[in-house]
């Protein structure tokens, strides 16, 4: 047996295998105190942006109120690093817009953004945009307001207006599509006759126009809600069955304008002083627009898509439209609280204004149908 203990084959794998279990045990007994005395914690690195991460986590939490103005603030802010970020790495941009449109959460957006700087610090041209917009953050004042930039459109009596209209809208789309005028444009000459009323010292605008929330019908020089002279009206009605007249439209329209009774006088100022139905006064008004528009295009002048130049010309009158190259905008001037404003202007500002947009939307074209060429 002892000889067997002391052979080769023996001893080898013995000791082999009692080095083994030593070296097992001093590595795990190594490794318990280690993890005993906090020998193998990794001390780890300080992130080289970590003063930028430190900047931003408090940034929203104080200034950042829930009130109306300020969320509003926070969106223009949102919106205007958006685009810039979108010149540079449009993939990010859409990201984060999808972000805002998804839960519109102003603070979270800018997080985004802020990260996203971090990110960019080393880019020079994307920091100097970016720092170009916070300049003027800081050195000027700027206020987002709920009122527009179109003074007339903030007072009380442009509210009273777009009540009154809005419940003319089945009317003026039934005009449009008889006629092919954009409701929108109709309604921008509306305006522009209406809003010499906005006047709370007026005695019409407290009697009736304010009180019922409707629209002022004119029964002396001008007539009905859009203030159609009755010579401009007669001249209407005998320029859509004139072919031989620069302003005929054709045979589809002859009969828009047509009398029911003989006595075509009392019938016309029945249709444009009606109280109850302003039906005619925006066919009138309709016809007018169009008329005008063909005869400007017939002489190679189309201003279609001159809704200040078409309103002009709905407030002068036809001896005023005259087609030339460079058309100017005005008409009469009208005071709103003693601030003056041009008729075109008035109707133009409307138009583009964006106000009424549901209710009277842009069409792909102001004016549809087919004309006589």
């Amino acid at each position: 047996m002892k000889k067997i203990f002391r052979s080769k084959w023996f001893k080898i794998p013995f000791y082999t295998f009692l080095v083994g279990f030593a070296l097992i045990g001093f590595f795990l007994t190594a490794s318990y105190v280690a993890i005993k005395f906090r020998l193998t914690d990794d001390g780890g690195t300080i992130d080289a942006n970590n003063r930028y991460f430190d900047q931003n986590k408090d940034k929203y939490n104080q200034s950042f109120k829930k009130d109306t103005s300020t969320v509003e603030y926070k969106e223009y802010e949102a919106l205007h690093r958006i685009l810039i970020l979108n010149k540079y790495y449009p993939k990010n941009a859409q990201y984060i817009l999808h972000a805002f449109n998804k839960n519109h959460n102003e603070i979270e957006v800018l997080r985004m953004l802020d990260a996203v700087d971090i990110s960019l610090k080393g880019n020079k041209q994307y920091q100097k945009e970016v720092n170009k917009y916070f300049y003027a953050k800081r050195h000027r004042k700027l206020k987002y307001k709920h009122e527009s930039v179109y003074e007339w459109m903030n007072i009380a009596e442009w509210q009273t207006f777009k009540e009154a209209v809005v419940k003319d809208k089945a009317i003026i789309d039934s005009v449009a599509n008889q006629t092919g005028v954009e409701s929108r444009l109709i309604v921008s000459c509306l305006v522009g006759e209406q809003i010499r009323l906005f006047n709370s010292n007026r005695e019409a605008y407290k009697q009736w126009i304010g009180p019922l929330k409707v629209l002022s019908v004119e029964s002396q020089f001008s007539f009905g809600v859009t203030g159609i002279k009755e010579h401009t009206a007669k001249r209407i009605e005998a320029l859509l069955k004139d072919k031989n007249s620069e302003y005929y439209l054709g045979e589809q329209y002859e009969h828009l304008l047509d009398f029911q009774t003989a006595d075509t006088a009392k019938e016309r100022m029945d249709r444009l002083t009606s109280f109850r139905n302003h039906y005619y006064s925006y066919m009138y008004a309709a016809v007018f627009l169009k008329q005008v528009k063909h005869q400007w295009e017939r002489a190679g002048y189309p201003i279609d898509n001159r809704p200040e130049i078409l309103a002009t010309l709905f407030n002068v009158g036809f001896p005023q439209s005259v087609p030339k190259k460079n058309p100017k905008v005005g008409g009469s001037t009208i005071k709103i609280y003693e601030k003056p404003y041009s008729f075109g202007a008035i109707a133009f500002q409307f138009y583009y204004s964006g106000d009424l947009y549901d209710v009277f939307p842009f069409k792909p074209k102001k004016f549809d149908w087919n004309e006589a060429s």
